[in-house]
């Protein structure tokens, strides 16, 4: 038979009370209840003089725009968009175009970070100094400059469509965007496919194999070869045996613009290229003050080793700053997606550009909007945490949390 091992109401009470304070305590718990209750009533009449103004106003509330019929377009879409769709497809279009950047931006300026972050303790002069001029140029600089700069004075400047930059015959750079060959699935399409996730799967299976013997029984596997083997092989093999995946609708200039093929608009690359650099300028001094945080012992022992400078960063030193480095990146990672709003500046249709602004101003629904807006945001922020979170996790566990 199983023991009720908890106390009686009396002494739970008795306990809380000690754990209060006494009379202090609980005069705490009363002054805590009345903040409670201040905000509350405060909530409530930020709420009723809302819905007095709207009333005023003529104003109906509620999500029920969302189901509207948007009429107006948007530059770069996703997924099939027209005038003809509701508002809430401009919503999903925004939110999308906003991931893209965000995703593509966050890649890039952890590339260009670290690299940058290394090259500054580089024992090269010139390498160490054209890092740090990088970084003192580009971080004391607006990032709302830095987005003019690159949408104005870089891709403004371009020639028209009609003298295009071109490589190839079919790919053109004008000041129009980035136009390239639009690939179209083929029926080998889906085999081709699963055939490089597969190899892509083998691949990172052998490179963990590869590390574990390497820090477990202390042997240097070359696993590389077979992983582009594999990386190569595979999906080529599916390729003679069900078909080309691809083919390619090459762009041609018909009229003053191009018709066919896949167009990048300049507003994305200005965009992507100025949070890109903006922030890895920041990320390059956050992982510099992570390398220089690990005992400077660790790459004497690399080079007692045998290993290469290069080698023992990556193997030694980097894995062990990322704990140093990990909770600074996240915010540099969400300052990043917060950031991409300022495309507003130049016409890029993000999420705050098409539905916070645009749509805002055709249906005047400011406050389920901007919840709308506040709540995506604040979503993608969480997310972002929770998987640096996790990753720093993973990495303490590997680590030993030693």
């Amino acid at each position: 038979m199983a023991i009720d091992a908890r106390p009686p109401p009396s002494q739970l009470l008795q306990k809380l009370r000690r754990a209060l304070g006494g009379r202090a305590g609980w005069s705490g718990l009363a002054l805590q209840l009345l903040l409670v209750a201040a905000l509350a009533w405060i909530g409530y009449e930020i709420v009723a003089n809302a819905r007095a103004n709207l009333q005023a106003q003529h104003i109906a509330s509620g999500f029920g725009f969302l189901s509207n019929t948007a009429g107006f377009a948007v530059s770069q879409a996703l997924i099939p968009f027209t005038e003809s769709n509701t508002y809430a497809r401009v919503f999903v279009v925004g939110l999308l175009n906003t991931l893209v950047v965000s995703v593509i931006g966050i890649f890039f300026a952890t590339l260009i970070g670290f690299m940058v972050g290394l090259g500054r303790l580089s024992p090269n002069w010139l390498v160490s100094r054209l890092a740090g001029g990088y970084v003192e140029l580009v971080r004391n600089l607006p990032l709302l400059f830095q987005i003019l700069f690159w949408y104005l004075a870089v891709l403004a400047a371009l020639p028209s469509p009609r003298q295009s930059l071109s490589l190839f015959g079919s790919i053109f750079l004008n000041n129009r965007g980035f136009v390239v060959p639009r690939p179209v699935p083929l029926d080998g399409f889906g085999p081709v496919m699963a055939a490089v996730g597969v190899a892509i799967i083998i691949a990172i299976a052998l490179r963990v194999y590869a590390r574990r013997e390497l820090f477990q029984r202390g042997r240097r596997l070359v696993v590389w070869p077979y992983a582009v083997g594999t990386l190569v092989g595979l999906p080529l093999v599916a390729a003679l045996v069900f078909g080309v995946p691809l083919s390619f609708e090459t762009p041609a200039l018909r009229g003053f613009n191009f018709a066919g093929g896949s167009r990048i608009i300049p507003e994305f690359v200005a965009l992507t290229v100025a949070l890109s650099t903006y922030t890895a300028a920041f990320i390059a001094e956050i992982v510099r003050a992570g390398v220089l945080s690990v005992n400077k012992g660790q790459m004497e022992a690399g080079a007692s080793l045998g290993l290469s400078r290069g080698a023992t960063l990556r193997l030694i030193v980097v894995p062990q700053a990322m704990r140093v480095i990990l909770p600074p990146l996240t915010n540099q990672y969400l300052n990043l997606t917060k950031n991409s709003s300022l495309a507003v500046a130049i016409g890029y249709p993000d999420l705050f550009s098409v539905f916070a602004g645009t749509t805002l101003s055709q249906t005047g629904q400011a406050i389920e909007i901007i919840a709308i807006t506040m709540g995506v945001y604040l979503l993608i922020s969480l997310i972002t945490s929770a998987l640096m979170s996790f990753y720093g996790w993973r990495l303490n566990r590997s680590l030993g949390a030693t």
